[in-house]
């Protein structure tokens, strides 16, 4: 059966970056590896749960890869992939969209 995601390339792609949390999350991974809980004080609202489920969601993706260190203690970080990088240029515009709506709706 088809589905609408079949024939929307941009549906299909939101499907898979859209939501709250998932643009968020390969936005500040764009500057490299962090750790969950650095990543997790970079998104304020955001619950535990949540950020793993999307964390595992972007890496079934392929578009986030976890690292687990066996160093003492153990810690894990995340970066974004390959795959992924090819959307940073699209999520540095829409960056600079909302600091640019931002400063409209201040009036300056």
């Amino acid at each position: 059966m088809k589905n609408y995601y079949d024939d929307c390339p941009l549906a299909y792609a939101l499907n898979i970056i859209g939501g709250k949390w998932r643009m968020l999350i390969l936005y500040h991974l764009m500057g490299g590896g962090l750790r969950y809980n650095q990543l997790k004080k970079k998104l304020c609202g955001i619950t535990n749960i949540m950020l793993t489920r999307s964390l595992r969601e972007l890496e079934e993706y392929g578009l986030v890869k976890r690292i687990q260190h066996s160093e003492i203690p153990p810690h894990v970080e995340y970066f974004i992939t390959e795959h992924a990088e090819k959307l940073v240029p699209t999520l540095m515009v829409i960056a600079e969209w909302g600091k640019e709506q931002r400063l409209l709706e201040k009036g300056e």
